[in-house]
């Protein structure tokens, strides 16, 4: 056998056992290794990790799809021919996978044709050898998140950031992180959100790194306001809800007309003076699919959890936000809020956190008030004025239609549906 035949470095095939076998003995041997034992998992990290950086393309999940609707185990019996030729690391080489991918054209696998091409061949033997590397890595890093890392810091943050960085084993890599926590796993995981190497992977970063970072934020959310200072209105203030979820203020305790009359009052504190120039998403995200969520929801849940409440929202704290969302790399943030366009951004988002107030507000006044008289015709006339400013049109759209059987609101309805510069969606509302 020629040296170039071999598919993994010298270091990986010279693996000592069970770190070497490919099999599902693998994993059971592993489980009876003591969690303190940290050298071997160090070895192997070492010894996979690759120079360049890898790409899963995915060959085996194509396989799975053309034949997601038989029930003969073809694809399963392929499969098993990669590790029952190469049982061991040192046993990884072109030509045992040639041997495979012509049993798989023997097999009628739809992916490789009979015979198989040298390039067919070539791209199978380059993701076997990275699915090895990749599954290795993974049971380490699994093994090091058992407690083997204590002690070994620094090293284990090192090679958990290196394979973020080259695309593997990146979801055990980063719950290490997660488990050492602080300093060496934030640090990090902080490194890791700004650099551009990491790519598609940095979302997922940040997500952890936010759940990590969470319990700070929501600390600091407890904590009262003292000469700090306010950025909403007085009557905004006294709402006495979390502005980052719904709110229903009862109708069944005495006062239901001072209910009424808090949120009127909210509504024009709130009330926008004209269009604004972004309007106020939807405080709940309705992508499909893989779409990734958009950057301002990763915003929304900082600010959420540094002031939960509208009294809390002051310009101190939308300070420390702004300057945490940098420090995340959430896209879009300025890297200081002091600046002319860290001021715009402010300004932004005390109009977007009033807008879910306001929405909320409106949901209210259509599914609990039901006396008309309580919310004609000022709620209408509101109602529409939000709607067309771009702030809680959705809501307010909404209260319209639960008090339809009022002449005002069918009025205002008919002028928004008709209203060409208003979104069509706002405006397909308003008519169904």
């Amino acid at each position: 056998m020629s040296r170039d035949d071999h598919l993994l470095p010298a270091a990986m095939r010279e693996l000592p056992p069970p770190w070497n076998d490919l099999t599902h003995r693998r994993r059971l041997a592993l489980a009876e290794l003591p969690p303190m034992d940290a050298e071997q998992a160090f070895e192997v990290l070492r010894a996979c990790l690759p120079r360049h950086r890898q790409s899963m393309h995915g060959w085996d999940e194509e396989l799975r799809d053309a034949y997601d609707d038989r029930d003969d185990h073809t694809l399963e019996e392929a499969d098993a021919w990669l590790t029952r030729l190469m049982p061991t690391t040192a046993e990884v080489t072109r030509t045992r996978v040639a041997e495979v991918v012509t049993k798989w054209s023997e097999l009628g696998i739809p992916t490789v044709s009979a015979p198989p091409t040298r390039e067919e061949i070539d791209t199978v033997a380059a993701e076997w050898a990275t699915s090895v590397r990749h599954a290795l890595a993974w049971d380490a890093f699994a093994h090091l998140a058992r407690g083997a890392f204590t002690g070994h810091e620094a090293e284990a943050a090192d090679l958990a950031r290196a394979y973020v960085r080259v695309g593997l084993a990146v979801e055990p890599a980063v719950g290490l992180l997660r488990t050492m926590g602080r300093p060496h796993g934030e640090k990090a995981l902080l490194d890791l959100v700004t650099d551009h190497e990491v790519r598609d992977f940095r979302p997922y970063v940040r997500s952890v790194l936010l759940a990590l970072r969470r319990p700070c934020h929501e600390a600091r959310g407890r904590l009262p306001v003292r000469g700090e200072e306010p950025l909403l209105p007085a009557a905004v203030r006294e709402v006495p809800y979390s502005w980052g979820g719904g709110f229903q203020w009862p109708t069944d305790l005495p006062g239901t007309d001072g209910n009424v009359a808090r949120a009127r009052a909210v509504l024009l504190a709130c009330e926008p003076s004209g269009p604004v120039p972004e309007p106020v998403p939807s405080p709940s995200w309705s992508g499909r699919g893989e779409e990734e969520p958009p950057a301002w929801l990763e915003v929304r849940q900082v600010m959420w959890e540094l002031m939960p409440y509208a009294s809390r929202v002051t310009r101190e704290r939308m300070r420390e936000a702004v300057r945490e969302c940098a420090l995340l790399g959430i896209p879009g943030v300025p890297r200081d809020p002091d600046s002319e366009e860290g001021e715009r951004f402010v300004r932004q988002w005390v109009t977007w956190i009033g807008g879910w107030i306001a929405g909320e507000v409106f949901i209210w006044l259509g599914m609990y008030v039901d006396d008309d008289t309580l919310v004609t015709p000022w709620a209408m006339e509101l109602a529409e004025r939000y709607a067309r400013c771009g702030v809680a049109s959705h809501q307010a759209v909404g209260m319209l239609r639960r008090h339809e059987s009022v002449p005002a609101a069918r009025e205002a309805l008919a002028r928004i549906a008709a209203d060409e510069e208003l979104p069509p969606d706002v405006r397909e509302e308003a008519t169904s």
